[in-house]
Order: C-alpha cells, then structure tokens, then sequence
C-alpha cells in the first residue's frame, strides 16, 4: 500500500463559521433609512419658505444684494509696468519721482530734508503702493486723460495743476513749482506708470471704485463703531494715525485732525471715501478680497468725514454749480436737495432729479 501522507492531498480550507444573513439585512436596511432621513431633514432646513420677503436696501449686509464680500469686480484689469523696464536715461528723475510717492514726507513734509511744503501725509495714503494698484486710486489713466477739463476749476487743467491741487488739499499743504526737480519727477513717474494708455481712454480698474448707492443715506453712528473694530488699530482711536520711528512722517496717516487732509481734498466726498475703504481697506484687503460689506464701507466713510479736519477757502470751486458732483457736502446746488442729504445721502433722488 501507498504510504499516505496529509501534506499531498488533504489541503481543505479551513471551515468558516456561517454569517448570519438577517442580521446583515437589518444593517443594510437601517444605514438606507438613515440616508433618506438625512437627505429629507437636510432639504427641509434649506427651504425657503414661498412667501419669505425679498431683501430691502438699507437692511443688513448679510440682506444686501450688493454688500456681499465677493470680488468687486472680475475681469482683465489693468496693471503697472515692470520696474525693471525704465529706460536708462530716465531711470533716476522716475525712480526720484516714485520715492516722493512714497515717502512725500521725508522730502516735503513739516521735517522734509528738500522743503516743508505738506503736512506730514505722504501721496502713496490715497494712492495704493505709488499708484499702482487696481481700483487703488492709481495713475493708470494720467497720461490718457490730461489736460482735460476739471468742474471743480471749471478749466482746462493740466498735470501740474492737478499735483499741486493734492499738495494744497490732501496734504494741507503749499504748491510745488512747475520747474522743481520735484515736480519733473513727479510728473515723470505717474507719466511713466500710465503708458501705452490710448489717449481718452480709462482702463478697467482704474481710479476708485464706485459703490453701488444704498437706498438710506451713510450713517456716521453705525460707521463709529466699526471704525472702532476695524480701523482704529492702525489709525488710532482718535484719528491720529501713527508716526514712524523717524518722527518725519506716518506709517498709518491721521484720518481726522489738524495733520489730515482738509475739506477741499477729493477723500473729503463721502462717495469716493467710501469706494477707496471697500477696495483697499483694513490693511490687507483689495478688490479680489474685500473684508468690508458696501453698507459698512459707506458708514465708515461717513464717520470720517463727519470729523474736524483743516478748514480751506473753496469759493472758487465748482463755478457752474450744476457742474458739483452729488456727494459735494457744500452748497448752493442747482437741486432743491439740502448739504446733509448732498454730504450723506441718500443719493438715489439726487440723481434722478438731474
């Protein structure tokens, strides 16, 4: 007889014990149970009810079409020329001229080691990083657009003029002359930041952006207390911005007060105040990331211009005064509408009646 050995021919698998099939059932069933329950519960809390009111203007941001924090705009946008592409021969009156942007208080402020012309501001407070930002109040469009016509002089205005009009009402300050080094520099670098513009033409993303007008007017109170926890850090809680470490000049600028810009100043209108907060304000926000609803843009705006600021003679301002734009906060008007309305708004019935 053959000898048997186990390993050869007796390999079994090794028996199982059998799964019990109505309890596998009753699992399966119960998870199919708790999925449709979850779907249901999660479809009914999302419902809106059919006769749920439709969002009103003037009600909270989160009730806002238009107070959404979403990009403010979207689309090719206009950007600034490479440094590193200035022409040689022009490379020192250009870069002279961009450092005066950024540091006009170092060379022209009340300690200026060139002229104590200004108030201690610098360009760059109201032009975003020299003029070159998107919606930042940029230069983009200064070489398309000047000489043109200004209401506010009610001529025919060329660079120069426009330079020295934010020397005397910005930085509460004294004109440069025409000929200064100064003033060529200037001139020369947003010149330089606004090329191949068509002439006349203003590209996306240029200046400050226009907020949609909210149906109440601007509200100085509600613009406080969100100055207080948004603003206040940089600016201080009065408005006094912050000095640097030179004492020649601010890291964060006075909002309000007698170093601030005056009541003549373009940021003094309640509409471009505004449009700048939403785009470039608290630090670190900017169009594609705005940190402020348009509603608290407007408040804050309010707020600061409901502040004392240098006073400045504005008689020969808007000669046609049909011509005053509908946030000029100083009257006559060729409307019926009164200075608070003008000032704070709501602006909506102003422009209908024009």
């Amino acid at each position: 007889m053959k000898e048997h050995h186990p390993h050869e021919h007796d390999h079994h698998p090794p028996k199982r014990a059998p799964l019990n099939m109505m309890w596998q059932g009753i699992i399966f069933l119960a998870l199919v149970l708790v999925v449709v329950l979850l779907y249901f519960l999660i479809t009914y809390m999302n419902k809106k009810p059919e006769n749920a009111p439709k969002p009103e203007a003037g009600l909270s941001q989160k009730n806002q079409p238009f107070s959404v924090l979403a990009p403010i705009d979207s689309g090719e946008m206009w950007h600034a020329p490479d440094m590193v592409a200035i022409p040689p021969a022009e490379k020192d009156l250009i870069l002279y001229g961009r450092e005066l942007i950024v540091h006009t208080s170092q060379y022209l402020g009340p300690k200026g080691r060139v002229a104590h012309l200004s108030n201690g501001m610098n360009c760059q407070n109201c032009h975003v990083n020299a003029g070159t930002v998107a919606w930042g109040n940029n230069f983009s469009a200064t070489a398309s657009t000047y000489p043109k016509y200004r209401g506010r002089s009610g001529t025919v205005e060329d660079l120069v003029k426009r330079v020295n009009d934010c020397m005397e009402r910005s930085l509460n300050g004294q004109v440069l002359t025409k000929d200064s080094k100064e003033m060529r520099a200037m001139l020369a670098y947003m010149l330089w930041v606004g090329q191949g513009i068509p002439k006349g033409v203003k590209p996306k993303g240029w200046g400050i952006y226009q907020l949609a007008y909210m149906d109440r007017a601007a509200n100085p109170e509600l613009g406080k207390t969100l100055y207080l926890q948004k603003c206040s850090n940089c600016h201080g809680k009065n408005g006094e911005g912050l000095l640097n470490s030179e004492d020649n000049g601010y890291t964060y600028p006075p909002l309000w007060g007698k170093n601030s810009y005056n009541i003549g100043a373009g940021m003094y209108r309640i509409i471009s105040l505004a449009g700048y907060i939403k785009a470039n304000m608290p630090f670190g926000a900017n169009y594609r990331q705005p940190q402020l609803s348009d509603e608290e843009a407007w408040d804050i705006a309010a707020y600061v211009n409901t502040m004392e600021r240098p006073d400045k003679n504005l008689d020969k301002d808007w000669p046609k005064i049909a011509e005053k734009p509908i946030d000029y906060p100083f009257g006559p008007y060729a409307d019926h509408f009164s200075e608070t309305q003008h000032k704070y708004g709501p602006y909506k019935p102003i422009l209908a009646s024009h």
